[in-house]
């Protein structure tokens, strides 16, 4: 199985690993805008070969798409014109509505498989990558009856060797679902850093005084913007939407602490522990 892992990054490099050490791929190619993270990627071992885009899908079994998301709109077609029959595409976005609807009425489109492997963290790069981070989490399959039934079950073939869960979903739901579990989650980061950085000018206090919750909250604000941005920009709608909620709720708390309602704030946060039975 050759495999082309077209962006080298966190999530990219991370499925490199994973596919070369349980044996999926016994062969992985790297292609990257970036001569500099192929070369890491070369001495990491991520990959065992670099190659140029149009080599790199020729030699391919399988593709896998693991750039930015606005990339992936002209990259997605590009890639589908130069693959025959025996060829499959993935893409590995956290946005599916206009990347799906730029193929909806490509020829090739029976080949492609949409999804979303649910596992990151807030670094990128190459330098990034980790063995195990996909083990036993969710992975979204979006519009999977589009797909012939070989190439979905070589991609289902894959994310079970790793193994990952599966789910899935329409376009329309999937970037609903994720503007509320991990676009919002970002932008609260990115929110809650700026703020302590305008009221904390010294640097060297928020480090001493910041403890594991702190951390926590605001790990995610390290997350790359050249990454973010065109998620946010193509899921704009929902997130908005979820922002919007978010921003009423924060709202409730402020209006409560102006009046002195700590009744009501110690009933909002029971009702905010609930969420505990979902994720334990």
């Amino acid at each position: 199985m050759n495999i082309c892992i077209v962006g080298v990054g966190l999530i990219g490099g991370s499925l490199a690993i994973t596919l070369k050490e349980n044996k999926f791929a016994t062969n992985v190619i790297g292609v990257d805008a970036s001569q500099e993270n192929l070369d890491k990627a070369i001495r990491r071992r991520l990959i065992d070969e670099d190659l140029p885009l149009d080599d790199g899908i020729r030699k391919a079994d399988l593709i896998v798409l693991s750039t930015p998301v606005d990339v992936m709109l002209h990259l997605l077609p590009e890639v589908l014109d130069k693959i025959g029959e025996h060829q499959v595409v993935i893409d590995v976005g956290s946005t599916k509505g206009r990347l799906l609807d730029s193929v909806a009425t490509h020829p090739m489109r029976h080949r492609f498989v949409s999804t979303h492997p649910m596992a990151g963290t807030e670094y990128s790069g190459p330098e990034a990558a980790i063995p195990n981070l996909f083990d036993y989490k969710f992975t979204v399959f979006c519009e999977a009856e589009k797909s012939d039934p070989t190439a979905l079950e070589l991609v289902k073939s894959m994310y079970a060797s790793i193994p990952m869960q599966m789910a899935f979903l329409d376009a329309k739901e999937h970037d609903v679902h994720t503007a509320y579990i991990s676009h919002i989650s970002h932008i609260s980061s990115f929110a809650l850093a700026l703020t302590v950085l305008e009221k904390e000018k010294d640097e060297e206090r928020i480090f001493e005084l910041a403890s594991s919750g702190f951390s926590s909250t605001v790990r995610l604000a390290k997350s790359s913007a050249e990454m973010w941005i065109p998620i946010f920009r193509q899921n704009r709608d929902n997130v908005l939407d979820v922002l919007d909620e978010h921003i009423n709720q924060l709202s409730r708390f402020r209006s409560l602490l102006i009046k002195n309602d700590f009744d009501t704030f110690h009933q909002l946060i029971k009702e905010a522990n609930t969420i505990k039975r979902m994720l334990s």
